[in-house]
């Protein structure tokens, strides 16, 4: 029998793609060029044209990288902290980890 890929939902291509533009913006804003933020990142420059692309097959761990590479990856961790939200303070009794600060 033969497994047929899964297609991405359109969502999450319009989300990587908005997110590899964001990332190219940022590498701009900051003056680098790709063969810097690749380096920095430890990854390849083809990796970081994936992501700077929108292509979400490229790993989560390099993704990261990148975010860290220029700046940003604690921005983007505290976007989706829970615990910065009035819901997630709400029913923060849910998750294990207490709000620091």
């Amino acid at each position: 029998m033969q497994v047929r890929p899964k297609r991405v939902p359109v969502a999450v291509e319009r989300a990587a793609e908005e997110m590899g533009e964001d990332f190219a913006a940022w590498r701009k804003i900051l003056g680098l060029t790709a063969a810097q933020v690749a380096d920095r990142a430890h990854i390849t420059r083809d990796t970081l044209r994936k992501i700077e692309r929108g292509d979400s097959t490229v790993s989560f761990q390099s993704v990261l990288r990148v975010a860290r590479a220029l700046g940003v990856m604690e921005t983007l961790r505290e976007s989706l902290d829970p615990l910065m939200t009035d819901l997630g303070r709400a029913r923060a009794g849910l998750i294990n980890r207490k709000r620091v600060g």
